[in-house]
């Protein structure tokens, strides 16, 4: 890039949502004395009696779960969403707008071991992990009260999540939430004006210019995308116009589990902690319409900024104004290519 865009304060768009986040490389020498994370760590045994994950163990709503050998889903205990609900809206003028909402939540293991997250499992245990997702998406979409399925991950304590055992989770909704909404409409948009695909076209640029991509294969390309606002964000993008996970062909799906396995471990040799990050595939809805305008993606945001223990807040201008970073998403692209594909670990 030009170096007005590598050295000074500026701006960049992003197409799938129209907002603009602002890019400060000349900030990265700033010093920290702020707060400091505690180092991540993660399990060290296969099994614990005392995880509510784990096979043949309560689980905190008072459940047992079987002595499953295999990747395991069951009906989220402390559900966000209900899917017996009374139907009913209120509405005083514009301003005082509610509606009841109904869904499914789910929780999914992705294997009996409380120590393997996706970085240490084969890839053909992988695939498994996503031939389930998308076994629940066509069984959730097919749904008639279901027209949004929501699959994510919540990787260590400092996003939140409540349990280590490797897991995601499934929210479907009757309705589309914000973000794949956001998306929607830039999708149809761009659909129209330029009678091609967003994200076909954006995957063949960077493609082309390579600086920002971070792993690829014949199926996938994974980017810290030209409009990242966590410091190590990545946007895995599917080669082929495919607008949700059940139509991959196995083969396909094989290399997703591929490079998730390569993303999760370049991730975890970055600073040889387990990485914390939210992720989440983003699918075309299950409204009944075709959606040709839709291209399956995953989004990968992770806290980490500089070390293990020092990471990127939301805050003030980010909160009022707009996100903000300050290393390039060029830069981080290259410090994630230049990590070793084979997990710490594992080295000998």
């Amino acid at each position: 890039m030009r170096r007005e865009f590598t050295e000074f304060p500026h701006r960049r768009l992003n197409p799938l949502t129209g907002e603009w986040v602002l890019v400060s490389p000349h900030r990265t020498q700033r010093p920290w004395q702020g707060q400091v994370e505690k180092h991540p760590s993660a399990p060290t045994v296969a099994y614990d009696p005392s995880c509510y994950l784990c096979p043949g163990n309560a689980r905190a709503g008072g459940a047992r779960n079987p002595d499953y050998d295999r990747t395991f889903v069951f009906c989220n205990d402390f559900a966000a969403l209900k899917p017996e609900v009374p139907r009913a809206t209120e509405e005083d003028g514009d301003l005082l707008v509610a509606q009841v909402e109904s869904g499914i939540c789910r929780v999914m293991c992705f294997s009996p071991r409380h120590d393997r997250t996706l970085a240490l499992m084969s890839i053909p245990e992988i695939e498994e992990v996503v031939n389930v997702w998308a076994d629940q998406y066509r069984e959730l979409g097919s749904m008639d009260s279901i027209r949004h399925v929501q699959i994510f991950e919540n990787r260590g304590e400092v996003m939140g999540c409540s349990n280590p055992h490797p897991h995601s989770q499934i929210w479907a909704n009757e309705t589309i939430p914000n973000e794949p909404l956001k998306e929607q409409r830039a999708l149809l948009r761009y659909k129209d004006e330029h009678k091609k695909c967003l994200l076909c076209d954006y995957a063949a640029m960077e493609e082309l210019r390579q600086e920002r991509v971070v792993a690829s294969n014949d199926h996938f390309i994974a980017v810290v995308p030209f409009w990242a606002v966590w410091p190590f964000e990545v946007l895995l993008i599917s080669r082929e116009h495919a607008r949700d996970l059940a139509s991959l062909s196995p083969c396909t799906r094989r290399s997703l589990a591929a490079i998730l396995k390569q993303i999760t471990t370049r991730y975890d040799n970055l600073f040889e902690v387990t990485f914390p990050y939210s992720m989440g595939f983003h699918q075309a809805p299950t409204d009944g319409a075709p959606h040709e305008e839709w291209h399956l993606h995953a989004h990968y945001y992770p806290p980490l900024l500089r070390s293990a223990t020092v990471r990127k807040f939301m805050v003030g201008y980010e909160m009022l104004a707009a996100p903000q970073r300050d290393i390039t998403p060029e830069s981080a692209a290259e410090r994630l290519r230049s990590v070793s594909n084979v997990h710490f670990s594992e080295r000998s």
